[in-house]
């Protein structure tokens, strides 16, 4: 037997000590979701950071920002785009920001079965359950009680003559499984900074891991996202992360309609609606012009945005409010809302944002379809 002797490292005794490229790469993500994937800005901030806080200077081993970023460079989460001259970040660090929100924001929480939306219904489905029925033609044969069929199978039959009939095969009830098309609304309005508050990096992070647990888990169901300011607009998934607030007022009535006319070309039983705003409408578009006012609830607006409640509720689309303002004016009107629709409204901090959201869609998921 043979042993190899080498330098004791203090990091092996301490369990799972993160490496200096690992203490970065958390902060440095932090910083890009704040920064909207600008990476000169990120790392400005790091450097700001470092000089401040001598994070650097508390690694063992010499380590570097310079060598930060080449080691960022070398596993493909950075490039030069030689176009702009600028560092860019790639479609792996999209990816890991996306997976990144969805592990800080919901991983206290359970994840559902893959792919299903699971309903208080049986018929063909994934979860077996105790009780049994007669088998009808087209029912899973992997689902058949074979104690049952052939208790049921015996009391026809003797040592002699052993007989199978159609009557006696029992098989299990499953739970039905059902898909989900949800629109996701994210505020981009000016108000979503102001007061001293960020409220646009943790609905961008919602965002993207509800984008990501959809994409990974629930691959059946489809996630279409909208932005919203003046306008309202569609926006791709890749295209998270670089989300930023604009000199925008907040036209909740278009963006209500575009996600109700996108989940009208989708083919699901159940459709629904997340919205995450601070809860102020402040323009509509009229006749091709905007009609707008910053101060207080302009009725004429708000009407436009109940009216389209109504709608959505008539096509049978849920609307979940996730209101992120604590000025109770504003939470008044969310309540108007959810009455118009017959939906749900959360009054969340902004910590708890993500967990109530995927609160709020796993229970979707088990809810009776009628």
């Amino acid at each position: 037997m043979h042993f190899k002797y080498q330098q004791w490292d203090e990091r092996f005794a301490k369990g799972k000590q993160k490496s200096p490229f690992e203490t970065l790469w958390d902060l440095f993500q932090e910083l890009l979701t704040i920064a909207s994937g600008d990476v000169s800005q990120a790392l400005r901030w790091m450097t700001e950071l470092d000089d401040e806080y001598n994070i650097t200077d508390q690694f063992e081993e010499e380590y570097g920002l310079e060598d930060f970023v080449d080691e960022l460079k070398e596993r493909g989460y950075i490039e030069r785009d030689d176009k702009q001259n600028i560092l860019v970040i790639t479609r792996k660090t999209e990816q890991r920001l996306r997976k990144r929100s969805l592990e800080e924001i919901f991983k206290n929480l359970d994840k559902g079965v893959a792919g299903g939306h699971q309903t208080s219904y049986t018929g063909q489905g994934l979860e077996r359950q105790p009780e049994t029925r007669q088998w009808h033609q087209g029912d899973d044969i992997a689902n058949i009680d074979s104690v049952g069929t052939m208790m049921n199978m015996l009391k026809h039959s003797n040592i002699d003559q052993m007989g199978l009939q159609e009557d006696d095969i029992r098989v299990h009830d499953t739970d039905h499984y059902t898909s989900m098309a949800t629109v996701l609304l994210i505020d981009l309005s000016h108000s979503m900074v102001l007061y001293g508050e960020d409220r646009i990096t943790p609905a961008k992070k919602v965002a993207m891991a509800l984008s990501e647990l959809i994409l990974n888990n629930y691959a059946k169901d489809s996630l279409d996202i909208v932005a919203f300011g003046n306008e309202a607009w569609k926006v791709d998934i890749e295209d998270l992360p670089y989300l930023k607030v604009g000199p925008y007022h907040t036209n909740t009535q278009q963006a209500l309609q575009l996600a109700r006319h996108t989940l009208h070309r989708r083919k699901y039983t159940n459709k629904q609606v997340f919205m995450i705003t601070d809860g102020k409408p402040s323009c509509i578009i009229e006749n091709g012009k905007m009609y707008k006012n910053s101060f207080g609830l302009d009725r004429k607006i708000v009407n436009k945005v109940l009216d389209e409640a109504v709608q959505c509720r008539r096509d049978n689309i849920d609307i979940t409010t996730f209101m992120i303002a604590r000025d109770p004016y504003l939470q008044n009107f969310v309540r108007e809302l959810t009455e118009a629709n017959k939906g749900r409204a959360y009054f969340a901090s902004l910590d708890n944002l993500g967990g109530y959201i995927f609160e709020d869609y796993i229970r979707n998921r088990k809810r009776r379809v009628k």
